[in-house]
């Protein structure tokens, strides 16, 4: 009866579903970061094939663990041991290893960052761009290393690549991360202007501030495409491997630069599913570059905030001298 024919076509709808996400494999990039052991996990639960990319050798004397506080070694071990995850040794800032990495897969999910170097460091540019660390090797090279081997590739279509907002290179927290991060936002700016050049199919997710997780999940989730501005929010790790994982899943979400941030509870969509069904392609002209402008506030932040430090200097010098004098006084 009708209802039966009705019952078998969403059982072999859901098979097809199943058989499509069995066949598919998705690199992964920044995998022990506290966002890419989420996308990682995620798209292991979804029965989704995972390369993902490991810089150093899996230790197995350490104890598995998945948890925020656990150290990269641990959660290496930990997923290396799910379902359909392969650990691809390498490094995201080197060619060679991302040829590697994308072998037979479906999309790369670059879920990478650079590592936080030591104030100093940045301030005085002692870490030379070239180094595979410095932010310009991680968010810039990197991500031209992966547009290039899915040229290359026969079955690759797809990179989505988290970066942030970096539209306002005079922000206040743009100019400190620039400082205070080997121009980790004036980068990441030059490698989503890459993508978006490159010819190849592209999400660019711009997300909120991840760490916390004690906000509000009730109907939060918000996006903007076409890499409009939304006010900046928290937004949790599981939130953003969400969106990164499932965008793979709307076509119409290639192309395009989507702002992830929350809004107030019941104002927002529990899931992202039904914010991907609307997203269009980018549409509007991106500047082909911010780096000099990024450039530039660096500078001027660096400027004031030594002008800061020399008063602050000059006025403790002033008081250590005003209460030595007085001391003295007393014992004279």
């Amino acid at each position: 009866n009708r209802t039966d024919y009705i019952m078998r076509f969403f059982v072999l709808l859901l098979l097809s579903a199943t058989s499509l996400c069995a066949a598919m494999r998705v690199a992964v990039t920044g995998t022990t970061g506290l966002l890419g052991r989420q996308v990682v996990e995620r798209l292991s639960n979804k029965n989704i094939k995972v390369n993902a990319l490991l810089r150093h050798p899996i230790d197995n004397s350490v104890t598995p663990s998945i948890d925020k506080d656990a150290k990269s070694t641990q959660v290496a071990l930990y997923l290396s041991q799910l379902p359909g995850v392969t650990m691809v040794a390498g490094d995201a800032t080197d060619l060679a290893s991302c040829k590697k990495l994308v072998d037979n897969c479906d999309a790369i999910i670059a879920a990478h960052g650079p590592v936080k170097p030591l104030p100093i460091q940045s301030l005085f540019r002692l870490l030379p761009e070239s180094d595979p660390v410095h932010s310009r090797s991680v968010n810039y090279v990197a991500v031209q290393n992966m547009i290039d081997v899915v040229k290359e590739s026969k079955s690759c279509k797809r990179i989505v690549r988290v970066t942030g907002k970096g539209e306002e290179p005079t922000a206040f927290f743009t100019v400190l991360i620039n400082m205070l991060g080997n121009m980790a936002k004036a980068w990441n700016y030059e490698g989503e202007q890459l993508l978006r050049t490159s010819g190849v199919d592209y999400t660019i997710i711009r997300p909120g501030v991840m760490g916390r997780n004690d906000i509000p999940t009730n109907k939060v989730s918000a996006l903007a495409d076409n890499g409009q501005d939304l006010k900046v929010t928290a937004v949790t790790h599981s939130q953003i491997a969400e969106l990164c994982c499932d965008c793979l899943d709307y076509s119409n979400a290639a192309k395009s630069t989507l702002t992830a941030m929350n809004v107030d509870e019941g104002l927002g969509e529990d899931s992202y599913a039904p914010l991907l069904e609307n997203v269009k392609a980018d549409s509007r002209e991106f500047p082909s570059t911010l780096l000099e402008e990024h450039k530039r506030g660096a500078r001027n932040g660096a400027v004031i905030l030594a002008s800061f430090l020399a008063v602050f200097v000059s006025v403790s010098v002033a008081v250590l001298k005003s209460i030595s004098g007085f001391v003295l006084g007393i014992f004279h």
